[in-house]
Parts: C-alpha cells; structure tokens; sequence
C-alpha cells in the first residue's frame, strides 16, 4: 500500500537533520506551541497590506486549520489534511446519497465547488502521516516546514526547517498522497506551490523568527520561574503553619497554576474543533445547488463558529498573561494604531451582538478619531469581547451608548446602558444585576444565560497588556459603567470634536 512507502514528514527532517531528541509530549507539544505563535507572528509581520482578494500564500496543515487572525485567513489559502474527515451526512443530509463513502465526497468537494481559500482532503486511516501534525508555509519571502510527530513508544518529536529542499521534500511527499486520492485537485495544487519558488529564504526572514521564538521561549520560562517562585514562598510558608504538609505543597509547587493551566487547555480543545467546523461550513456555503434557507442556516453556524473562536483567544490570551511574571513584561508589540479603522470593522459586529438580544446601540464619536498606541488586532477583539459580555448582562429592550472622547493625552471609551420602560408614564428602572459566580481565578459565570466570561480582573489585564485601562463602576439608575482609556499617539494629542 501506498501510505507504506511514502515517508512521513518527520522522517523526512529526521533525514536531513543532524539529530532530532525524543521528549516528554508535554515538551515537545509546547515546542510547537511556540513555533506556531512564532510562524503566526512572522507571517503577520511579512504579508504585504492591500486587497483581502489577493492570495499572498499557501498553508498546508493537519489535523486543523493552525491560524485564526483575519488577515491571514483572508489572505492565505489553506488545505487542511485530517485523518478523521467529518461524516457528510452530520453536514449535509439532504444531499448525501446513501451509497457515496465519505471520502469519495470530501475528494468531490475539492473540485469546481472548493472555497477560493479553504480545503479539507482525507488522509488514509494507515498513513503515518495521521500520527502527525504538520504546517506547511509557502510565501514570496520564505517557505517553512513545522512538524509535531508521535511515535508508538509514546515519546514526540518536534522539528523544523527553512532549507528550500527539505521543504520541497516534504511537498512532494504530501503531495504524492493528494495526487493518488484526487489528481485533479493534486494539478491545481502543485501549480500553487510552484508559485512561490524555492529559493534560500532572507537571512533577516530567519533571524526575525528567531527572535519571535526567543520571545515565545522567555515568556515561557518567566511563566515557569515565577510559578516556581510562587510555589517556594508558599512552601517556606506553608511549612511554618503547617509542617506536616511539606510534601504536598512541594509536588504543586512544580506544577503549573491548575486553573490556569485548565483554562488554556480548555481553549485549546473547543478552539480547535470549531475552527476546522467553521472551514467545513465554508466549503458548504461554496456550492452552487444549495437552498436559500439552507445557507442562511450555514451562515449562521460559521458566524457563532467564529464569535466563539474569538471568545476562546480571549481566554486563551488571559491565561497566558495570568502566567506571566508581571503584566508589564507579557505586553504585546504596541503600535500606533487607527482607531478609525478599528471601529469600522468593529461597530457592525457590536450592533450585530445588540440586535440578536434585542437591545440597541448608539456609537458617539470625535469628528476625527485621533490614532491611539496599542496593538490593532488585539485591541479590535478585546472591544469586541467586552461588547459582547456587556450585552449578555442586560435585559431585553434596553440602550447601550458608547462614547469616544479625547481625555487629555489619553482617548476615552465608555460604555453605558439606558434602562428603557415601555410604558412612557413610568420612569425607566435598571433591572436587576446578573447573578456571577467565580470559576476559579479567571472565570465568571452567570447561571440566567449560562454564560462563561472572563473575570473583571482577566479583563484589565487584557487592556493593560494593549497599553491601555479599564475602569468599572456601578452607578445609582445607571448600572455598570465601563470606561476604557487608550493612550494617544504624540502627535494626535490635544485633538477635539465630537459626531454621532
């Protein structure tokens, strides 16, 4: 059989590597972690602005689609490779003929009716490869292979390579696979890959990632050395009040936060499975012979496919921050940033967020939105979180205004509700707050609406890590106001004006 010959991407770099170390899982899978944030990252840094339209790259991964961020999904197109391919009938049941095996479908969905920058084709249950998870990244500035292999005595091994032909070598065992299941599609394919030629990457492209990884590595090691820290001075106490239990608190000692840990874990596990949900409904929503009911229904899956990833980068971020030795150490890159172009994209989805609870919205603005410090794509998903919790906590029927106002060298953003009262002869009256109850440090839940949130504290630190603050006060027939201050750019301060 096939998937006996063909080598598995590790084998491949294993081949071309001087060594590659066997680890804990644990290790290994935080190599890759690592990795990824650091491809993440250069990959934002590297792609040239412009058109959405415009395709700047290829991604080849398994068993999900790897990044999230909107510019790269609008601007890179993806094939994912899983060995486990959803049962179309769960997807499509009016149309899956009865005798049509799961695979003869996905490969029949990567032909004319394929979304322009999603694809999803099966690997065989034998292969090696589904032992695997890969990344394949194909740009004009650099090509990358990523791999994540488990082997049968339970150890991993994590390896990269930026050599252009350890990189081809991998594309064309990948690409063996895709030819013997659907030739067709293997044609389209290949012509893309071979857009985007093989040549000795910059030696800047290398070093940039370099010091993206060395980034993602000491903030990690930070994370590990301050929770040892922490666990030491509670040992030292611990031991004074309570002798006899020394050993106990030395074995949590050298583990990380549970909470915390559980929450990244948590993240991780829904994030992933309704990213490659979301690329399915996509692939659904690209065939030309589906009912106007039907992708309404679609359209609507992908839309909470997508508010819910965003939710659980939220809480992935914040658990990242609550780990970090101090949250002045874990900011992100700040930038000057345009606030203008933050809230056209943003105030849509806000309003969006509104009408379905059947509230309404009102966004005050200066006459010119002044550019603010912080980090653009950061910044547009923490508002919008915030939004999202604030509308959750309110009753049917009332108003939220939010006002932008200059404050100095410091732009303000409040959030506010208005109570409204459908009789006219009454006066409106704040309903009663929500009920919130702690899950553990970063989480809060409210038993109404079943909703899971990040805790105020989470939450400030989001804003502090963007550059900027939050402030929550409850007020008398006003209800909880929140107050966010960005700082302003050197050269916008002092600008004034207002529109609505």
């Amino acid at each position: 059989m096939y998937e006996w010959i063909l080598p598995s991407l590790s084998e491949i770099l294993a081949e071309n590597q001087s060594s590659v170390a066997e680890c804990s899982p644990a290790k290994a899978e935080r190599q890759w972690r690592v990795s990824l944030a650091a491809t993440e990252h250069l990959l934002l840094n590297t792609l040239a602005g412009g058109s959405r339209n415009i395709t700047q790259g290829l991604v080849l991964a398994a068993p999900a689609p790897l990044f999230s961020q909107p510019k790269l999904t609008q601007s890179l197109q993806s094939v994912t490779f899983t060995a486990k391919p959803f049962n179309p009938l769960a997807l499509m049941p009016f149309q899956m003929p009865d005798a049509m095996p799961a695979a003869d479908y996905i490969n029949a969905s990567v032909n004319e009716e394929i979304a322009p920058h999603e694809s999803v084709l099966p690997l065989l249950p034998a292969d090696p490869l589904g032992a695997e998870q890969f990344c394949l990244v194909f740009t004009d500035k650099f090509r990358l292979v990523l791999v994540l292999a488990t082997h049968k005595n339970g150890k991993k091994t994590f390896s990269f390579s930026f050599e252009p032909e350890v990189v081809q070598q991998a594309w064309r065992s990948l690409g063996a696979r895709v030819m013997l299941a659907n030739p067709e599609f293997f044609a389209r394919l290949d012509a893309l890959v071979q857009q985007y030629s093989p040549v000795a990457p910059d030696c800047r492209v290398v070093l940039e990632f370099s010091q993206l990884l060395l980034q993602e590595l000491t903030e990690v090691e930070e994370t590990r050395d301050s929770l040892l820290e922490t666990g030491e001075k509670a040992l030292e106490q611990g031991s004074r009040v309570f002798p006899n239990t020394s050993a106990s608190l030395s074995t949590s000692a050298q583990s990380p936060n549970p909470d915390v840990e559980l929450l990244q874990a948590f993240a991780h596990e829904v994030r992933t499975p309704l990213t490659t949900i979301r690329t399915m409904t996509r692939l659904l929503l690209k065939r030309r012979d589906l009912d106007g009911s039907v992708i309404n229904r679609l359209k609507i899956i992908d839309h909470e496919c997508t508010e819910q990833i965003d939710r659980m980068e939220l809480l992935f971020k914040a658990a990242e921050l609550e780990t970090t030795a101090s949250v002045k150490s874990s900011k992100t890159q700040l930038t000057p940033t345009s606030l203008d172009q933050v809230l056209q994209q943003s105030i849509p989805r806000w309003e969006q967020a509104a009408h379905r609870r059947n509230l309404t919205l009102n966004v005050i603005l200066p006459q010119q939105l002044p550019t603010v410090v912080s980090n653009p794509t950061m910044l547009d998903q923490v508002l919008s979180g915030l939004i999202e919790n604030f509308t959750r906590s309110l009753p049917a029927g009332s108003h939220i205004q939010v006002q932008v106002i200059p404050a100095g060298d410091q732009l303000k953003l409040q959030l506010s509700p208005e109570f409204r009262c459908k009789d006219s002869n009454k006066a409106a009256t704040p309903g009663t707050p929500p009920i919130r109850k702690a899950l553990g440090q970063l989480l809060i839940f409210q038993p109404e609406t079943g909703t899971i949130s990040l805790n105020i504290a989470a939450t400030k630190h989001l804003f502090q890590a963007i550059g900027g603050k939050l402030i929550v006060r409850q007020r008398p027939h006003y209800g909880e106001v929140l107050t966010i201050f960005l700082p302003l750019e050197v050269s916008n301060k002092h600008k004034s004006g207002t529109k609505s």
